[in-house]
């Protein structure tokens, strides 16, 4: 069906980077004296805004100054980690297997997403590429008026575009813009949180691109 639109997620979809965040994550808890985590456990745990996430882990709240603080950690250390992380095992094969137009978003910093893409050679693949242009903040960035705000610079009728993400949040962003979804269960998120959402679940991104032929 070339005439519908597929946005991909980034993070935890396309880039299998899993293993780097759980790192991360931890050396941010580490700094500020919390426990280590799982992937288990942050694929049941994690969720937006990520501040809130954080809070239920250290069991204290997290002003958005400390935030500001452990989100700077988090990103020092994911970055020094981030040479390590390939792609999903058949992201290449899934992106060439889509017939109509594709985009990227993620909630990763734009200035830091596009060049990582590129050098995964997969940039030609996509009419746009958004991520983050501002610092974000505790208690905000859902993804929601990110993906409202992306479908609208292409010029998108949101009921003929299908999203692929890996989060309850990818879910939710979709009901608020009005687009489709289909959730990879290869990523950051345990499958019975993503299908507790009532979107499809699929367990590779080839299957992904199959059912977003048929929504």
């Amino acid at each position: 069906m070339s005439e519908r639109h597929l946005v991909w997620d980034w993070n935890g979809t396309l880039l299998d980077d899993l293993a780097v965040v759980v790192q991360a994550t931890n050396t941010t808890f580490a700094h500020v004296g919390g426990p280590a985590i799982t992937a288990d456990e942050h694929r049941r745990r994690f969720r937006r805004p990520i501040a809130d996430y954080y809070a239920e882990v250290l069991g204290r709240p997290v002003s958005p100054e400390e935030f500001e603080q452990l989100n700077k950690v988090f990103h020092d250390a994911y970055q020094a980690a981030l040479g390590a992380c390939a792609l999903a095992v058949d992201a290449r094969d899934a992106l060439r297997r889509w017939a109509g137009t594709q985009s990227l978003l993620s909630m990763w910093y734009h200035q830091e997403l596009v060049p990582t893409v590129d050098g995964f050679g997969l940039t030609g693949h996509f009419e746009r590429i958004d991520g983050l242009r501002h610092q974000p903040g505790g208690a905000v960035d859902h993804k929601g008026p990110y993906l409202s705000a992306h479908l609208e610079t292409l010029g998108m009728d949101p009921a003929s575009v299908v999203l692929v993400g890996d989060s309850v949040d990818d879910a939710h962003a979709a009901e608020v813009a009005g687009a489709s979804c289909v959730l990879y269960s290869g990523g950051f998120t345990d499958g019975a949180a993503l299908r507790a959402t009532g979107a499809p679940v699929v367990g590779s991104l080839l299957e992904a691109v199959t059912l977003a032929r048929t929504i």
